[in-house]
């Protein structure tokens, strides 16, 4: 059973019926009710597709993300796809896995397909390559610290300063050999944690040591080599300040491995504040990252894209948003009653 069988039955042209499942307000009452009759008494299912290049409008977006085994972007995703729903739109979720070429694969894909829109998270690609996208009509914006030019609207934090603040917290606790473990990526959003862990040291007149400064992979497993490394320094640092929980519940680890306590022989901060940050033992102290925010505000200024709400999308404002120091036991507090909101 298709459009036109619907049509027959009912006496009417295809253009009627059309008009019944896209624009029913335009349609006589009567008509209506018969032809909605017969749709209902045949299951006519429309194809949402076709229906949707009528309208010029598909009812869904891509949402692309690095590696959906990371918690930190799946609860961007859940923030995103929050909005989504409330849109009454489908999302559909491409993990790139940190490679280039196959984020520009699921990027040709989503474009075959007529997507109204799509949300980067931490994207791999140029400024040219998305600039690209959007010539083709596709609005997009970016979850994540990036380097483009403000060519996309950006939803971020500020990493250099909640590094800064977090290396300044171990400071004020009175450690000064503090090293820095951080992922492979996001890299640019590392490279920000980096600079605002050194600045906190040079205020402080320390050195910064490049043996404190190890870089692996952004995983569990990656924070518990990195951990190894520094303990098999000459001079280990007695504080870590990892880019991300992950990161920091593999350094945790190892120390539990190595017969280290923490936070007594070496304090533990890590990034992002994933919801199993505030379950291991000691808690964690972390930066938090409003993650579920960051997603519902994407995915916001998308559909106000989409949906021509906004002013010219080189009008659009970059949105920054706050960061929080949860300062838990790992890096030596002792209650949770000070714990900083």
């Amino acid at each position: 059973m298709n459009i036109r069988h619907i049509a027959e039955k009912a006496g009417v042209s295809v253009a009627t019926v059309s008009r019944v499942l896209n624009h029913p307000e335009h349609v006589a009452p009567a008509t209506k009710a018969k032809i909605e009759s017969i749709i209902a008494e045949t299951e006519y299912i429309p194809n949402w597709f076709a229906r949707g290049l009528n309208l010029n409008k598909t009812g869904t977006i891509g949402l692309v993300i690095p590696n959906m085994l990371n918690p930190e972007n799946m609860e961007i995703v859940k923030g995103a796809e929050d909005v989504a729903q409330q849109k009454d739109y489908i999302s559909l979720l491409c993990n790139v896995e940190n490679d280039a070429k196959k984020e520009n694969k699921y990027i040709d894909n989503l474009i075959k397909r007529r997507v109204d829109g799509i949300l980067l998270i931490s994207s791999l690609l140029s400024e040219k390559e998305v600039m690209a996208i959007i010539a083709q009509g596709i609005p997009v914006v970016h979850v994540g610290e990036t380097t483009w030019n403000d060519s996309v609207p950006i939803v971020s934090i500020d990493s250099k300063d909640a590094a800064y603040k977090a290396t300044t917290h171990f400071l004020e606790t009175g450690v000064t050999k503090i090293g820095i473990l951080y992922g492979e990526t996001p890299e640019v959003e590392n490279n920000r944690k980096i600079k605002g862990y050194e600045k906190a040291l040079k205020e402080e007149k320390i050195s910064v040591i490049k043996e404190y400064e190890i870089q692996v992979e952004n995983t569990i497993e990656g924070g518990y080599l990195g951990a190894r490394k520094f303990m098999n320094l000459p001079n280990p640092p007695n504080a870590i300040f990892a880019t991300s929980d992950l990161l920091a519940f593999g350094v945790m680890d190892a120390m539990k491995d190595g017969n280290i306590s923490v936070p007594e022989q070496v304090a533990v901060i890590g990034f992002g504040n994933i919801r199993m940050s505030n379950l291991v033992e000691p808690k964690l102290t972390t930066v938090e990252k409003p993650l579920h925010k960051m997603g519902v505000v994407g995915a916001r200024l998308l559909f106000d894209l989409i949906e021509g709400k906004n002013k010219p999308i080189e009008e659009v404002k970059n949105i920054q948003l706050q960061s929080k120091l949860k300062i838990r036991k790992s890096c030596g507090h002792k209650e949770r009653i000070g714990e900083m909101f």
